[in-house]
C-alpha cells in the first residue's frame, strides 16, 4: 500500500486520539485505549495506526478487484465527507438515512429505485400534461423525496461487495443487515462502538471534523489507489 500514514503528530493535531467518557464507551474498546484523561477514555493512536494500515489496505485490494463498496456515514459530521468521497471514488453510498432492509430485502430496494424511474419517465409523458398543479406538485415532492433516500445507490444495481461505515454505534442496523449477509465491514469505531463486530475496525474520534475529514481523506486515496491497479 502506497498510501502514506499519517504521523501521530498529525493523528493528534486532528483530535483522533479523543475517545468517549468512560460511563459512556464499551467495554471490548479497551484494547485500543491508551488511558483516561479528565472522565475521557484516549485512544492509543499506535494501535489506530495499526488498524488504518490494515483497512486500506483492504480498500484498496478490494477496488483494485473492481468491487463495490457502499459507504455508509448519515451523522452531521461525517455525512458530507462520506458523500464527496463515495462520489470521487465512484462508489454508492448512504448518507440521509440507513434504509432498513437495503441488504437484507435488496430486492424490494431496487424495485424503489425503479419506482422512481417511472415517476420521472411520468414526466415526459402526455399524460403528465393533463395533471393539475396538484397532482403534479404531489409527485414532484414524491420524486424528490425518493431521490433524498436513493440518490447515492441508484446505480447499485447488485449488493455491495464490501460496506465502509462510519460511526458503528449510530448505523449499527446497517452493521447488523452486513453481518447478517456476510458482507465484510470495514467500519469507524469510537470507544462507545464494538469493534469485534466488525472485520476491519478503525479505532478513532468519529465526532470531530479534523479527525472526520483526516480518516476519509485516506478512504479516499486508498479506494482511489486500487481502481488505479485495476
Amino acid at each position: 500500500m502506497s498510501v502514506k500514514l499519517p504521523t501521530l503528530k498529525e493523528m493528534i493535531e486532528a483530535g483522533i486520539h479523543f475517545g468517549h467518557k468512560r460511563e459512556r464507551s464499551y467495554p471490548k474498546a479497551k484494547k485500543y485505549i491508551f488511558g483516561l484523561r479528565d472522565g475521557i477514555y484516549i485512544i492509543d493512536l499506535e494501535k489506530t495506526s495499526e488498524l488504518l494500515e490494515s483497512a486500506l489496505s483492504f480498500l484498496t485490494k478490494t477496488a483494485s478487484e473492481g468491487k463495490t463498496i457502499l459507504f455508509v456515514g448519515t451523522k452531521k459530521q461525517a455525512k458530507k465527507s462520506v458523500e464527496e468521497s463515495a462520489k470521487k471514488t465512484g462508489m454508492p453510498y448512504m448518507t440521509e438515512r440507513w434504509l432498513g432492509g437495503t441488504l437484507t430485502n435488496f430486492e424490494t430496494v431496487r424495485r424503489s429505485i425503479k419506482h422512481l424511474s417511472e415517476l420521472e419517465d411520468k414526466k415526459n409523458t402526455e399524460e403528465y400534461k393533463t395533471y393539475t398543479k396538484h397532482e403534479r406538485a404531489k409527485l414532484e415532492e414524491e420524486v424528490a423525496k425518493l431521490h433524498r433516500v436513493f440518490d447515492g445507490i441508484i446505480k447499485m444495481e447488485k449488493m455491495p461487495d464490501v460496506v465502509f461505515v462510519f460511526d458503528t454505534a449510530k448505523e449499527d442496523n446497517a452493521v447488523k443487515e452486513a453481518i447478517k449477509k456476510g458482507i465484510p465491514i470495514v467500519g469507524i469505531c469510537d470507544t462507545n462502538a464494538n469493534p469485534e463486530l466488525v472485520d476491519y475496525p478503525i479505532v478513532a474520534n468519529d465526532e470531530a471534523l479534523k479527525s472526520v475529514e483526516l480518516i476519509m481523506n485516506l478512504v479516499t486515496a486508498a479506494v482511489m489507489e486500487g481502481k488505479k491497479e485495476k
